[in-house]
């Protein structure tokens, strides 16, 4: 099983950047595709992103397509959500975790595991 953590959250004005880092370890990194999730309190855990074990296919949420961008390193264990134009309604916990299907099309967080302990984003107006 792959150890996520994930980090890179922090606070900033509305219309700024952040970008999220989630470093893996244990079993082999580039086996798997990936996605990103956010949560805020009394909600349940939203897709946000997902990124193919090649790094080759993205999927977005509509709520995020055009300002945030999924990416990652296998040489360095490592997959990236870079976000920019942040809005308030973006403020959550993010999280990463692997993808039991494979394909990046699924976004039900029950396809996922091996999740992260979250990073807190909050975007000011």
């Amino acid at each position: 099983q792959v150890q996520l953590v994930e980090s890179g959250g922090g606070l900033v004005q509305a219309g700024g950047s952040l970008r999220l880092s989630c470093a893996a370890s244990g079993r082999t990194f580039s086996d798997y595709a990936l996605g990103w999730f956010r949560q805020t309190p009394g909600k349940e855990r939203e897709f946000v992103a997902a990124i193919s074990w090649s790094g080759g296919n993205t999927y977005y949420a509509d709520s995020v397509k055009g300002r945030f961008t999924i990416s990652r390193d296998n040489a360095k264990n490592t997959v990236y959500l870079q976000m920019n134009s942040l809005k308030p309604e973006d403020t959550a916990v993010y999280y990463c975790a692997t993808n039991l299907r494979g394909s990046v099309y699924y976004t039900d967080p029950h396809d996922f595991n091996s999740w992260g302990q979250g990073t807190q984003v909050t975007v000011s107006s």
